[in-house]
């Protein structure tokens, strides 16, 4: 079986996609070669069947021009691949899947988020099947939805009992209003705790203003890679999850596999038995990617 993936970036130092990389190196593990086409490629050691081609973002452009490389790779590579997995970009599929459904290809989308827009629809049209961490995750109902769970990477988030852990709290996501650092503020106030936030946003200004009226001890951590999110996983006392976003929100699977305690308002999380455990059985890579295997043999 032979695999082109499509994704935004390719590079284990980014904040947002850097596990990507082991999604891939997991993947290479089960597919013969793997073509992938990323919109900007910065740092990975990828194994030796996974050939990487970039559109360029890394060197400028804009979206007209990544528009026709794409189209040029998908074309250029047409002889190397038989099954398409596109990674939480739907417009990829509204260009090309008419052309990859004429050529047999089958068609793989993984998505997750609430967003339920026109090229959604379309891409959902194209694809043989729909990949999401949970049935919150795509709104859209279809037969051609598959619940695989988040692709968590147990061997790399697990619990580690040389750490001594500390008394602060961690709130971990995109400094915008929908992931409600402002309550985990609050919370930090009420426990009379320090807190730690991770992410990068246009946020931060507001929450920076917000806790000197408080008087809470707030250290802004920046994007962190998967390493030192890790790290802040291990070492926090809780992780205050707020997120108004409206799915399964992987900080909180990837805190659990280490061990942290979560503290979430989210009705649907606070009924899960979170732990390392619950998330190796039911969230972990090693098994999400033979799930996505077996799809496209169906």
């Amino acid at each position: 079986m032979r695999l082109l993936v499509v994704t935004q970036i390719v590079d284990t130092h980014d904040p947002i996609l850097g596990f990507f990389h082991r999604w891939l190196e997991e993947f290479s593990k089960h597919f013969e070669s793997i073509e992938v086409i990323c919109l900007k490629e910065g740092t990975h050691s990828l194994p030796k069947n996974i050939h990487v081609h970039s559109l360029g973002k890394e060197n400028g452009g804009n979206s007209v021009v990544y528009a026709v490389r794409f189209i040029g790779l998908v074309w250029k590579l047409r002889t190397q691949y038989d099954h398409v997995f596109v990674h939480m970009n739907p417009i990829y599929i509204v260009l090309v899947g008419w052309w990859w459904q004429l050529t047999k290809k089958r068609i793989g989308l993984w998505y997750t988020h609430k967003s339920t827009d026109m090229k959604l629809r379309i891409a959902l049209m194209f694809s043989n099947a729909i990949f999401t961490a949970s049935k919150e995750s795509f709104r859209l109902s279809s037969k051609k939805v598959h619940v695989t769970g988040h692709g968590i990477d147990t061997d790399f988030f697990k619990p580690d009992s040389r750490i001594e852990r500390g008394s602060h709290l961690l709130s971990v996501g995109r400094l915008m209003k929908s992931k409600r650092h402002d309550l985990a503020i609050h919370a930090a106030k009420d426990a009379d705790v320090a807190l730690r936030i991770a992410g990068e946003g246009g946020e931060r200004e507001r929450l920076t203003a917000l806790a000197r009226e408080l008087g809470v001890q707030v250290t802004f951590l920046g994007g962190l890679t998967q390493l030192g999110l890790r790290d802040e996983y291990l070492t926090a006392a809780k992780l205050i999850h707020r997120s108004e976003t409206g799915s399964l929100d992987k900080v909180v699977l990837e805190a659990a596999a280490c061990g942290c305690l979560v503290d979430t308002t989210d009705l649907a999380l606070k009924n899960l038995p979170l732990s390392p455990e619950y998330v190796r059985e039911h969230h972990s890579l090693q098994k999400l990617i033979p799930c996505i295997q077996k799809a496209y043999s169906l």
